[in-house]
């Protein structure tokens, strides 16, 4: 995936189930993520068009995955299995052989897909986060 993809990719996720967008997903905190994380998120096309999307980083010892999105129309063809095998095939040759993705607790369609690729649904972990906004609330 390249900055170029932003429109497109955009689109999907706007479009998709699931897909809560934020701030950090304007086409500047995508450039930053993308050079921080280079080769390591990807998109499919089909006919010019961004039909999938995934995004991916690490922290040098675990990865971590957004954004897996897939058109309506284009999915169970194979193209979210796909985009994740070759994520996580960079993440690997990275040194990375663990990752984590977090899905809204309603997104049954993205649980299913998980579930289904063999990854473990966690219960022994809360996830806490803070916005930092300048208050000194840490």
């Amino acid at each position: 995936m390249q900055i170029d993809d932003y429109d497109g990719a955009l689109a999907l996720w706007q479009s998709a189930d699931g897909v809560q967008l934020r701030s950090a997903d304007s086409r500047e905190g995508i450039a930053r993520y993308l050079t921080r994380n280079p080769g390591l998120s990807f998109v499919a096309e089909s006919g010019g068009k961004v039909v999938g999307t995934i995004m991916a980083g690490h922290d040098g010892r675990r990865g971590y995955i957004q954004h897996l999105a897939v058109k309506a129309q284009s999915r169970n063809a194979g193209i979210g299995s796909e985009l994740l095998r070759r994520c996580l095939a960079t993440l690997k040759q990275a040194g990375i052989g663990k990752s984590h993705v977090h899905i809204l607790s309603d997104n049954h369609i993205a649980r299913e897909f998980w579930i289904a690729r063999g990854w473990e649904l966690r219960d022994d972990i809360d996830v806490f986060s803070f916005v930092n906004d300048g208050d000194d609330n840490a």
